[in-house]
């Protein structure tokens, strides 16, 4: 599978976890973070709790948020957790394709 069609992949999962609507010509991990960040950020403002239950249902890792929760620069966190969200969903999708024989 495409680095493009696994980024795809993610842009879906994604927008059902979040109720967003991402747009098609994102090409790159980095664009799908950067897109994310703001999303977060407003998140870890106004709507902590939903932002922990997404987290959850994505299976990020009570370990892994808890570091980006106390340990990132409060500046970078919405960074950082998008990052680690997106990185998260893309190794979902490469163990779903590598076990799924496609």
């Amino acid at each position: 599978m495409t680095d493009q069609l696994v980024i795809q992949d993610t842009a879906l999962l994604l927008e059902k976890n979040f109720y967003l609507k991402i747009p098609d010509k994102l090409s790159t991990e980095e664009e799908l973070v950067a897109l994310m960040t703001p999303v977060i950020h407003q998140m870890l403002n106004r709507d902590f709790e939903k932002l922990l239950q997404v987290c959850y249902r994505i299976d990020l890792g009570e370990n892994k948020l808890k570091a980006i929760l106390h340990e990132s620069d409060p500046e970078m966190m919405a960074f950082d957790l998008a990052k680690a969200l997106v990185e998260r969903q893309i190794l979902k999708i490469e163990i779903r394709n590598r076990y799924s024989g496609s």
